[in-house]
Formats: structure tokens, sequence, C-alpha cells
């Protein structure tokens, strides 16, 4: 008789999002998904192949992804836990670091092992594949940080970063937080110019439509959530303020001539 296939590992995904949809496609060949999210509409499961699952049932794999805004982490936390066993593995995917590592290290029972994960790409950036794709692998409790950073390089080509929450969030107070305030601010200045462009205005262009339509929890994530963005913010204003006044005093000098 021919063997039976060896089945796959079972992966519970709370969160069927834009991300989460993109979670899934990438991890379906590698794992039989349990997802769950109460919010997403029954088209998105049929298209993907996948049937919803109860929470309980999601919670309830050895490996546990929550594909869900930062805002509602502590409440799913509190929610996910009883239903956890033993020895999971609990990852998040979200935007900052140091505050969902603090939530889900007190939240989570003490026999979980926790990775703080976030991958430095979505959707629109993803849409050719992940290979060489970044990803920020924070290991949070446990010492399964480095094995789930050889795992994504293996099978999914990323490029792992493996760092701290703490580290992770003071670069992406810079990278992300001033990407997307500048973004939010050119979007409020349109219409802008689209036929007589430079090269790199268009390039701006190019990384403001990467991140235009992601949902506002992304951004609030990003600006509210990282402790470091404020500060990020208030030197860009205070050196953009500092060149309206050098070239005010320029435009005025000109003007005496």
């Amino acid at each position: 008789m021919p063997s039976s296939p060896i089945p796959l590992p079972s992966l519970g995904l709370i969160g069927f999002g834009a991300f989460g949809r993109l979670v899934a496609a990438h991890l379906a060949p590698l794992f039989t998904l349990r997802v769950h999210d109460p919010f997403a509409p029954e088209s998105e499961f049929t298209a993907a192949g996948l049937a919803p699952v109860s929470l309980a049932e999601a919670a309830a794999c050895p490996v546990v992804i929550l594909a869900t805004p930062v805002s509602t982490l502590a409440a799913l936390v509190r929610d996910i836990a009883p239903h956890l066993t033993p020895g999971a593995l609990v990852l998040d995917v979200g935007s900052v670091k140091v505050r969902p590592a603090q939530i889900m290290r007190a939240g989570l029972p003490p026999g979980v092992d926790i990775v703080a994960t976030h991958p430095l790409f979505g959707p629109q950036s993803a849409r050719d594949g992940l290979r060489g794709l970044k990803i920020a692998v924070c290991p949070v409790r446990g010492d399964r940080g480095p094995k789930v950073g050889a795992f994504l390089r293996r099978a999914l080509g990323l490029t792992v970063i493996l760092t701290t929450p703490e580290a992770h969030d003071r670069e992406a107070a810079a990278v992300q937080g001033l990407t997307h305030l500048i973004a939010k601010v050119l979007v409020a200045m349109e219409p802008l110019p689209t036929r007589m462009t430079t090269r790199s205005f268009d390039l701006v262009m190019q990384a403001v439509g990467m991140v235009r339509h992601d949902a506002p929890e992304v951004y609030h994530a990003i600006e509210r959530e990282n402790p470091y963005a404020g500060e990020v913010r208030r030197r860009f204003f205070e050196l953009a303020a500092q060149m309206d006044e050098e070239l005010g005093e320029v435009e005025l000098a000109s003007a005496e001539v």
C-alpha cells in the first residue's frame, strides 16, 4: 500500500485582513491553516480556499500568529490565553514592537514562547514575491527566536534581522514614521504634477503609493504606539521650520535689494 502523506503541522492565524491574507497565501503550502477573523467576509475565506474556525481552535495550534491591529492586541491576548497549549509559540506581525512585546509577555501563560516580528513589507511591496524582503525578529520569551529566523530564511527567502523590540522601534521611528508622515502630507497636497516630473519626484510618489492605502490603524500604530516616534517627528518639524525660516530670510533680503 502507498504510504499516506505526512500531515502538515497546524498553524493558527488570527486576523484575516490584507496582511493576514498575505501570510496565509505564503504559509498555506507549509502548514494546515486554522484561520479566525469574525470581521472578515466569507468571500475572503472562500477565495483563499479556507474555512474560518473559532478563536479557541485557532489558539490551540502549536504555532499562533496574531495579525490584528496593535490597538486590539491586549484584548486578543486576554481572549486566547486560556486556549493556548503548553509549549506553543505565539508571534505577532505588528509595525511596532515594544508595546506588543510587553502585552504578550504580561498576558500570555508562562509556558508559551513569544517572538515579536515585523515584516518590513506589505501586500503592495510583496506582490512580486517575498524573496529578499526584510523581516525583523525579536525574541521575547524562550529560545526559539533564532529558529524562527532560520525558518523564514530557508522556507520563504526572507532577509532576517534579529533584534530587540527597543532597537526595532528606535529605527522604525525614522524608517516608518517619517515615510508615513511625509506620505500623509503629500497626499493632502494632491493634486500634484504627473506630467513634467523628475525621476526623483517619481520615486518619491512611488513610495507614497506603497503606503497610501494602508489601513488607518497602521498609521496610528506607527506614529502613536512607537515610543520613539514623537521624538523623531518633533526633530523633523524643528528642522523643517528652521529651513523655512532661513529661506524666508533669503527671500526678504532679495526683496530689499
